[in-house]
Order: C-alpha cells, then structure tokens, then sequence
C-alpha cells in the first residue's frame, strides 16, 4: 500500500549562527534525497515558525503525491504521524456518498450518503443543466449545492468517527462529467449539445478553499472520457482492474445513464447513453425509488404470485429489480409474449384497467389504501425500450471488438440497481447477456470503491493516464444501424432467442412443471 499522501515525523537541527539557513530550506534539504522534487506553498511556509522550534526541532510534515512531485500540504510539531486520513467521495446526481479512510492502516472507518442538495433544482442533471445554463447567479447555487451536501458528510463522517474530518490529507471524488462540472461552477450545457465537449476533462487537483470546502488539503477529481463517460466510470474501471485484466471484461454502470466499457489491458472501447429512468421505477405507475415499502423481488408460480418488500409491511410501489423480477416471472409463466403482450387467458390477474391490460401484482389487502396495484402493458413496452437501448449498448460494443459473449471473461455490473437485480431475471428479460452466473459480478458502488482505491495506491494516477489513453469512445447516435438493433433487442429476451439458449430452457421447465402440476391434479380429483 503505497497511499496518495505520505506523513513522516523527523528531527530537524535548529538554526546555529554557523547554520542559518530557512526553516523552509532546512525541511526540503531533509526531505529531497528520499523524495526528489518537492513543493512548498506559501500557505505551508507559514506553518513553519514556530512549529519547528516549539517542538525542539521534532515536526511531522504531510505530503500529497500530484503525479510529477510531492506537494507539502502541512507541516506540525512534534509526531502527528497517528493521524493520517483520507475522504473518497461519490457525487452522484441523486445521492452523495463518502468514506473516512484510514492511510496507515488501509480501512474505511466510517461512511455516510445523503440526498444530493441539487435535487432542489431539477430531480434529473438535463434539468439542472438548463437551470444553470447562461445563469452565474443558477450556477452559484448549483455548486453551493454539491459543496454542502459534500461539508454535511464530513461532518456526519467526523461525528461517527471523532476524528476530525477537515483535517484529512485530502478528497478524492468521482462523480459523472455534469456533475463535476456543477461542483466547479462551470456551465454543463456544452455537454448536452453538438460537439458535446467538457468546459474541463480532467480538473486534477483543486484547492479545497475554491469550493468552498474546509480540508486540510486539495480534492483530487477523478477525469471525464467525454460528455457521458464521466470521472465515476474511469473510478469503478480503477476500482474493477478491468484495464489490468488479461482476459477481456465488460464494465457496465447501469442507471438513468448506461456506461459500458470493453476491453482488457490490451485495448479499452467505450460508449454512453441513455438508458432510462424506467429501469428504476421512474417512469412505471407504481413505480418507485427503493425504499421502504418497495417490492424488490417477485416469484410467480400457478398464478400465486410471492412479494419481497423492503421493511415488510404495506406496499407503496415496485422499485427496479422488482420490476426485472416481474416481467421475467410473468414470461416464464407464459402470461407475457416476447413482445410484451399479456395474455389474458394464462392467468386470472389479468385484466383490463384504464382501457388498457394490466397484470394484478399486489392485491388491495396488502396497500394502505386497499387499492390493488397493477402493472400495465404501457409499463412494460416502456421498460422494454429502456432495456433495448441497454442492451444495444453492450452488443454493440462487442461487435466494434469483433468478439462474442463466449470470448468474455466477466461482466460486471455497477450501480445500486446491479446490485439488487437477481442474475437469471436480468437474463431472462435480455439486460444481461446470457453469461454463466459465475461470470457476472455485481460490483456495486464502484465508483466510490475506485476513489478509496486512488487514496490508498497512488500509482493509479499513472493508471489514469494510459487508461485515457487507450480508450476509444463511440458516439451511439452515429452508428447506423442503431435504431434495427434496438428494435430486435426490444422482444423478451431477444428477437433471436439462440442469444439466449438458457431462458429457452427455463421456459421449458416452467412449461413442463405446470403440465405435471396438471396432470397430478387430475389425477387426484379422479
């Protein structure tokens, strides 16, 4: 473990009519044979007297590693050396979440997450991105916004830990490009039109004082690829070691954005875009963030149909990997086509409200108002497409590497909504390819793990580089056959089931399970 910062503790001698040197030449004298190029600011000068001589010439210095040299960020009296922290930090357009970390011992000593104070003005970034577009007074409040959400959390993280939190040697943060932009106070808007490109690709280390942040020493934020492959997806490929692997993977960040990454240590191939709000609950009547009261998880089985609901208790809605559960549980059971169709005549839930069917998936019994929830056709075609563009997204990218699922390795999923979804349900509705279990990881919040990776290793900040420097990015809206391949990937899970040769087969088992189930029946009532 080699971490970002470094803080060592040494005598230094006192100045001597025969040695008069600086404090500030005395310090860098000691350090520049084991360290090289060393930086000092003004601010740290200042830290020097008395500090050296109060403690009879015993200091601990902080030093920060910036890619080319050793910036000193401190400088105290006596040994401090216990103490040595660090913030990583996930910027995320819906919520914030950030570590205290420990750099001697490489462990997170305490987290917390928050609802990002943006969502005041605009619950999506393309809403925010208006707001702010041509405004300075919007764009101050915007980043006001980020830069408080960011102090809540060290405040929450130093009154969890006791240990102070501004007195870290730094923050590393990730965080999409439109949202790196707003905490910098920079206009987002060139992201969302032609030629889509960053005020700033890679911002590199900030003064912490510039926003509006109380830390010991600067931010580090993470670099952007292009508009919409932002610092969080280089973050969860540092975090992954996809750029290392021999063998190739796939990284995919799946949310109201897709980001899918391809390659190995050879080659990287990326590409982004929308994937939709449906994929989590956004969009579907009924349809909910997870939370309290949130079916995330559905099994059918002769027309019963069995809820998981997080906290127990009366259901609010259906968040995302309830909603995958459901439309896979229903084709399984035949009461949905590959088109997205239900049948009427596979089940008794089946109905038609609101001039429309509708799946009956949550009786009256079971909601505060004793009003049953349903999940229409509309919902379905809305998820459908949602799911399309996904997958799209990830076929497309393994032809443009000239390989076949086969050929890969691992695919792992990022994001909350890759965390929950369960893997035969994500395969049966077509999201994930049709991979062996074994080769899909849920890797979480990768983003933040790759923050926390940065602090405690600095040789990823070369990583970065060649990262950047290998990875080809494709614009979806410029393929040509885009629109033909959404359209295939629109059925259950595909318009070519031979891509899916397992739900084939699941289909079958279901099939034949509810043909014995039949015949058993029969032959009790005989």
């Amino acid at each position: 473990m080699k971490p970002l910062s470094r803080k060592l503790t040494f005598q230094i001698p006192l100045p001597t009519e025969e040695d008069a040197r600086s404090d500030r030449d005395r310090v860098l004298d000691t350090l520049r044979p084991g360290f090289g190029r060393l930086e000092m600011d003004l601010s740290v000068t200042r830290m020097l007297y008395p500090a050296i001589r109060s403690a009879g010439g015993q200091i601990t210095v902080t030093m920060l590693w910036q890619g080319e040299a050793w910036h000193l960020t401190r400088v105290e009296a006596g040994d401090t050396t216990a103490f040595h922290y660090g913030l990583a930090a996930d910027l995320g357009s819906t919520s914030v979440t950030m570590e205290l970390v420990d750099l001697n011992r490489g462990t997170v000593a305490a987290r917390a997450s928050r609802y990002n104070l943006q969502r005041e003005y605009g619950d999506d970034i393309l809403t925010r991105i208006f707001y702010g577009k041509d405004d300075p007074e919007h764009l101050l409040q915007l980043q006001a916004a980020a830069a408080e959400t960011l102090r809540l959390l060290m405040a929450e993280l130093s009154e969890r830990s006791g240990v102070d939190a501004s007195q870290c040697a730094a923050m590393v943060l990730a965080g999409n490009t439109a949202m790196v932009h707003f905490l910098l106070g920079l206009d987002a808007f060139p992201l969302f039109h032609s030629p889509y490109a960053p005020v700033t690709a890679a911002p590199g280390f900030v003064p912490a004082a510039e926003l509006g942040l109380e830390l010991m020493g600067p931010v580090f934020l993470y670099p952007a690829r292009a508009n919409y492959m932002g610092g969080d997806v280089l973050s969860g490929i540092v975090a992954t070691g996809l750029g290392r692997s021999e063998g190739i993977r796939l990284f995919f960040d799946i949310g109201t954005n897709g980001e899918l990454v391809a390659g190995c240590r050879d080659f990287l191939v990326a590409g982004a875009g929308a994937a939709g709000p449906a994929l989590e609950g956004g969009v579907i009547r009924g349809g909910m963030c997870a939370g309290q009261g949130a079916v995330e998880h559905v099994s059918i089985r002769d027309d019963a149909v069995e809820l998981e609901v997080i906290g127990g208790g009366v259901v609010r809605g259906i968040c995302g990997s309830g909603i995958v559960d459901l439309i896979a549980e229903l084709f399984l059971e035949d009461v949905l086509d590959f088109r997205g169709r239900l049948q009427p005549e596979a089940s008794s839930r089946v109905a038609e409200v609101e001039g429309e069917l509708a799946y009956r998936y949550v009786d009256g019994d079971r909601t505060a108002d004793g009003r049953p929830l349903w999940f229409y056709e509309s919902d379905i075609r809305r998820f459908l497409e949602t799911k399309a563009a996904a997958w799209t997204m990830v076929s497309y990218l393994m032809e443009a590497v000239g390989m076949e699922f086969s050929d890969v390795e691992g695919f792992d999923v990022a994001g909350a909504f890759g965390t929950y979804i369960r893997w035969q349900s994500a395969v049966t509705v077509g999201l994930y390819p049709d991979l062996p279990k074994e080769r899909v990881r849920c890797v979480g919040n990768a983003s933040l793990e790759g923050a926390r990776c940065l602090l405690l290793e600095r040789s990823h900040l070369e990583e970065l580089d060649k990262l950047l420097r290998r990875m080809d990015y494709i614009q979806y809206g410029a393929i040509p056959n885009f629109v033909e391949t959404m359209q295939a990937a629109a059925a259950i899970p595909h318009l070519d089931l031979d891509r899916y040769p397992c739900v084939r087969q699941w289909r079958e088992e279901r099939r034949r399970a509810r043909a014995q189930q039949k015949t058993d029946g029969q032959n009790t009532a005989s």
